[in-house]
């Protein structure tokens, strides 16, 4: 028994959890009488977080600290490695992952109690680092302008990333904080291609959508930047020319680029995917990712698993090099301004 493609989802499976005891599997779908699995619709639960700002201590990244409003990402970006993350909860990496969607709500009273310690100094704090702030539900709880609204009271620096081009709502927030170099806004881009787009990263905005994002947001004022990632061998790598050039158009002050890398359930998820919808160049692609990566797909070996190694790495890296070097010749960010930090809110001007 062939299962239904679910369109507007990025995983087509349920995947097992490595922390649940009893659950159920569509490992073997053909000796089922009926299918086990329909197409999900969201649902919402909310958390009372303990604690909002991570420390990220991995040598791939500078010292930083990163937030998330949400656990779960309905743009249900196949790759994603924020997946793995939503088995603590109970639930499975697949389609859980992007139709679960846990919600911080005190998540600006938390983050303010963290600026009030008196022990924290003004570091960059970065929007998201595991699942996207402006994601379908900000739309609707608006926790990620609570946070900003903090941000500013505190003339905190604050860095965000995002695949939405629903950042614009915040606009006003964002120009105040740019006016003391507060804030940098990263749209990731990972292909102009929008049938491989749909598929890839089934609820998120067009390429065309982000890079009028990137212009709106450059003209206001506010410094941006574009992450094309992750690069998938085979699938968007020939395009690193092609998005650089047109983030560039587009106002972009920076760009950076990571390679894909599929650990824990991750790589069962995008081998389902990338077998229902590309069977034809499936054994090249899974291939030329194995290259990245030590002759496997999975990758936890700081200094290579986010840059990979090998000749078709080193293609992908010079492609790249080149490409910055050709659109982003003497363009930089501004640096984030640490001195305006006030530790008092509000309350310390007077």
């Amino acid at each position: 028994m062939e299962q239904e493609y679910f369109k507007g989802r990025g995983a087509q499976i349920k995947t097992e959890n490595r922390f649940l005891k009893a659950q159920y599997v569509t490992d073997h779908i053909e000796g089922l009488d009926e299918p086990l699995l329909e197409t999900p619709t969201t649902q919402i639960f909310i958390e009372n977080a303990r604690q909002i700002v991570n420390e990220v201590k991995s040598p791939d990244l500078s010292m930083m600290y990163s937030m998330n409003p949400y656990q779960g990402c309905e743009h249900g970006c196949i790759y994603c490695y924020a997946r793995n993350t939503h088995e603590y909860y109970g639930f499975s990496a697949g389609l859980d992952f992007e139709s679960k969607i846990i919600v911080k709500k005190n998540a600006a009273a938390l983050l303010e109690k963290h600026l009030l310690s008196k022990n924290w100094n003004a570091v960059p704090i970065m929007l998201s680092g595991n699942t996207d702030c402006y994601q379908p539900q900000e739309r609707k709880f608006e926790i990620t302008r609570s946070l900003l609204k903090v941000f500013a009271k505190y003339r905190h620096p604050v860095g965000i990333i995002t695949k939405n081009s629903l950042v614009l709502r915040d606009l006003d927030l964002l120009q105040d904080l740019a006016s003391d170099n507060l804030v940098h806004v990263y749209l990731s881009i990972t292909t102009l291609n929008e049938d491989l787009r749909r598929i890839l990263e089934p609820r998120t905005a067009s390429a065309v959508k982000r890079l009028k994002t990137l212009e709106e947001l450059s003209k206001a004022g506010v410094p941006t930047g574009i992450m094309n990632a992750p690069i998938i061998p085979g699938l968007n790598h020939h395009e690193i020319p092609q998005i650089l050039k047109a983030a560039a158009d587009h106002g972009a002050l920076n760009c950076g680029m990571t390679v894909v890398r599929l650990n824990g359930s991750i790589r069962k998820i995008f081998e389902d995917w990338l077998r229902k919808n590309f069977p034809d160049r499936f054994d090249k692609v899974w291939n030329q990712i194995c290259s990245f990566h030590g002759g496997s797909v999975s990758d936890s070996q700081f200094g290579r698993r986010m840059a990979g190694e090998g000749t078709i790495a080193e293609a992908i890296h010079q492609l790249f090099r080149v490409s910055k070097k050709k659109y982003f010749a003497n363009r930089a960010a501004p640096p984030y301004n640490l001195t305006k930090f006030r530790k008092g809110g509000t309350l310390s001007l007077f």
